[in-house]
């Protein structure tokens, strides 16, 4: 589903324009990048938990040369999905 396709359904569902669903969509997506900017732990009951994690410096190797190299730390953003969106996609 593309951002088109979800905008559209959102407005069909909630009986409201387009426009104004696209508007709520990025609102939402812009709180949400803001909180887990944060670092704060966002949970949606019914949909699951978005929540940032910190990755170690690692070891790799490039693929291309085989050559050792690190590989930064970095942030993460993982998500767990909540039960009841595990049962519905697995009926």
């Amino acid at each position: 589903m593309t951002k088109a396709e979800l905008v559209a359904k959102i407005a069909e569902e909630a009986k409201v324009k387009k426009s104004e669903a696209e508007r709520c969509l990025n609102a939402f997506v812009n709180a949400l990048a803001e909180a887990l900017e944060k670092g704060e732990r966002v949970a949606l009951p019914g949909l699951g938990v978005f929540n940032v994690r910190e990755r170690k410096e690692r070891k790799g190797r490039n693929p291309r040369t085989g050559e050792p190299m690190i590989i930064p730390a970095r942030k993460v953003v993982t998500f767990s999905p909540a039960k009841a969106l595990k049962e519905r996609v697995n009926k």
